[in-house]
C-alpha cells in the first residue's frame, strides 16, 4: 500500500469499482438488518454467525471442517486441524472485546489475537510479538515472499497510524487494506490468516458497518474459495490500483456472502428450524 494522499484510505475508496462493491455491501448488511427476526433473536444470529464465520476462517487455514463438526466438538486440542479450528473460535470470541483498543491502540490489539490464536502452541518469547529477524514464518495458505522483520515493523506502525489517525474510507475499504497488510507482512511466527481475517473482522465490527457481527466474511472468503482468495490477495500485493481495488471488491463479495449466510439463518430462525 503506497500512497502520499493525506488520507490514503479514501484514496483507495475511490478506485475504480470500489464505490460500487462499498454500495453493494451497504444495501446487503442493511436488508440483513431490517429481517423481522433481528428484532427480538439478534444474540442468536450472532452466535451462528460467530460459528460460521470461525469455521470459514480455519478452512481457508487448511482445516476445512464440516460445520455440525465444529458445533460438536468440544475438545479442539491434538491434532493441527483440531488446534487451527479452536484457534479460529477462540479469535471470533475475542474480537468483540477488543473494540474500544483498536482505536487507541492498533498494535496491542495485534499482539493479543496472536496470544489468543497461539493459545499456548508456540514458545512463549514468539507470541504476542512480531518476529524478529532471521525467525521462520508458517503460514500454509499464502506463498508471497515473507517481508523482513525491519519492513515488518515500519509497516506495521505505518497501519497504526492510519488507524489511530481515522479515515474518511468506507468500512470495507478499511477492513480490506488492513487485512491485505496484514497478510503481506506475515507480522508473526504463525497464524497470520487467522489473525488477519480477524482483524478484518474487528472493522467492520468497530465501524459500525456491522456492530451486532452478524455478516461473517470468513464465510465468503471460504465460499470464494483458497484459490480465488490467494488470487485476489496477490492483486494486492501488486499495489497497483487494478489489483488493490479487485481485493476489495473481493472482499466485499465475502461480507455479501457473509450477509447471505445469515439471512438463511434468520429464515430458518422465522420457520423455527434453527
Amino acid at each position: 500500500m503506497s500512497t502520499t494522499a493525506s488520507d490514503p484510505l479514501a484514496t483507495l475508496g475511490a478506485l475504480p469499482g470500489v464505490p460500487d462493491a462499498v454500495d453493494s455491501v451497504r444495501k446487503a448488511v442493511d436488508r440483513v438488518y431490517g429481517h423481522r427476526v433481528m428484532r427480538r433473536r439478534s444474540n442468536e444470529v450472532t452466535a451462528e454467525a460467530a460459528l460460521r464465520g470461525s469455521r470459514g476462517s480455519a478452512a481457508l487455514a487448511g482445516a476445512d471442517w464440516n460445520l455440525e463438526e465444529v458445533r460438536r466438538r468440544t475438545d479442539f486440542s491434538g491434532e493441527d486441524e483440531a488446534r487451527t479450528v479452536g484457534a479460529a473460535l477462540r479469535l471470533t470470541a475475542e474480537a468483540g472485546q477488543l473494540l474500544s483498543v483498536w482505536r487507541q491502540s492498533p498494535l496491542r490489539v495485534l499482539a493479543r489475537l496472536h496470544l489468543v490464536a497461539a493459545g499456548g502452541a508456540a514458545p512463549d518469547d514468539a507470541v504476542g510479538r512480531p518476529r524478529l529477524a532471521g525467525e521462520p514464518v508458517e503460514e500454509p495458505l499464502i506463498e508471497a515472499p515473507v517481508p523482513g522483520a525491519d519492513e515488518v515493523a515500519g509497516r506495521l506502525e505505518g497501519l497504526s497510524r492510519l488507524i489511530i489517525a481515522g479515515s474518511a474510507a468506507p468500512a470495507l475499504v478499511t477492513a480490506a487494506v488492513v487485512h491485505g497488510e496484514l497478510l503481506a507482512l506475515r507480522p508473526f511466527g504463525s497464524h497470520n490468516g487467522l489473525v488477519a481475517r480477524t482483524a478484518e473482522r474487528v472493522v467492520l465490527i468497530g465501524s459500525g458497518l456491522d456492530p451486532k457481527s452478524i455478516c461473517p466474511a470468513e464465510v465468503g472468503h471460504a465460499e470464494q474459495g483458497r484459490a480465488a482468495y490467494v488470487a485476489a490477495f496477490e492483486g494486492y500485493t501488486t499495489g497497483t490500483p487494478e489489483g488493490v481495488a479487485a481485493w476489495i471488491a473481493h472482499c466485499g463479495r465475502s461480507v455479501e456472502l457473509g450477509v447471505r449466510e445469515s439471512t438463511a439463518v434468520c429464515e430458518a430462525l422465522q420457520r423455527g428450524a434453527a
